[in-house]
């Protein structure tokens, strides 16, 4: 994670002075679950399973959801802060609304959604990281669904942020509901290369899915660090398997600009979703491979702006 910091302007004083690092800012997760990870312990607030399953207590049968929990807000200590998330003092609420194989359906998703409206009042929830793609086949009733639902967070005032999808990189490949105009979506940087690290990912740095939508509204809005993460594993052992794993996509590139925002508001509280999307739209960087959007995440100027 320290590349991915950098990268994206994070040393700046306010971060480095641990002033302004998530605290009181309650953050919703849907996605696989969440696992009681050494990173993660003491920032989780509440869980809720969505699925068939419908268990009480906090698992995740996938680690899709740990590990993009990890990246917002883990503290680091498995490794001494060596991947110490974005926001390591916010608070996480989650909701597990896909499988062990990320799949799900609407329905769940909807749930989920409804729920992280419910906290909104209730628990102080002001963000909503949903790094889950709609699969380009769905039926366009379940699309617009979806959308709607998200839409609907984002009127009551949720921060709501969204991963692009990887079916890119062809133009008008943005996944539901990151094609929403009112949510705020995350891409990764197509030709983004780093500490010599390029060639040994699975995914090559191209698949980010790209605008325009439907609606002819330029996606992905912001870009993040996506590729080659390294992150809390959900199977660790302490002994046979380790505690943080690697993982691309652009769903790791969402917690990155979520944990960012939980950084800025617990600077600026009384921000509005409308004055943040403004507020990184004026302080991204433009970067090579960032064209489709706003350009590259700085989370220096972000919260000194």
């Amino acid at each position: 994670m320290r590349w991915v910091k950098k990268a994206i302007g994070y040393w700046c004083d306010d971060i480095m002075g641990e002033k302004y690092l998530g605290k009181g800012i309650g953050v919703g997760v849907l996605d696989t679950g969440i696992v009681m990870h050494p990173d993660l312990r003491g920032r989780m607030r509440d869980f809720k399973d969505f699925t068939r399953n419908g268990q009480r207590t906090c698992y995740d049968d996938s680690g899709h959801g740990t590990h993009v929990a990890g990246i917002l807000a883990g503290d680091g200590r498995a490794s001494r802060e060596i991947y110490s998330g974005i926001a390591p003092d916010a608070e996480l609420f989650v909701g597990k609304v896909l499988d062990h194989c990320g799949n799900g359906n609407v329905e769940d998703v909807l749930k989920g959604i409804q729920w992280m409206l419910s906290l909104k009042t209730e628990k102080n929830l002001k963000i909503v990281n949903i790094s889950v793609g709609a699969q380009p086949d769905l039926e366009e009733e379940q699309k617009q669904k979806f959308l709607d639902a998200v839409d609907e967070m984002w009127d009551a005032g949720l921060v709501v942020i969204v991963s692009a999808g990887n079916y890119g990189p062809s133009e008008g490949t943005v996944a539901v509901p990151g094609n929403s105009r009112k949510v705020i979506t995350v891409g990764v940087p197509d030709s983004f290369q780093h500490n010599g690290y390029s060639g040994k990912f699975r995914k090559k740095p191209d698949y980010s899915g790209r605008g325009p939508t439907r609606e002819c509204i330029m996606k992905p809005d912001v870009f993040a660090p996506g590729t080659g993460i390294v992150s809390c594993n959900s199977r660790f052992s302490g002994k046979g398997e380790p505690f943080y794993v690697m993982k691309s996509g652009t769903s790791m590139a969402t917690p990155v600009v979520s944990g960012a925002i939980a950084c800025l508001l617990s600077k600026c509280p009384d921000m509005t979703n409308v004055e943040v999307k403004l507020r990184l739209r004026e302080t991204c960087i433009k970067y090579p491979g960032t064209e489709a959007g706003w350009g590259l995440l700085n989370v220096e100027k972000l919260m000194n702006a």
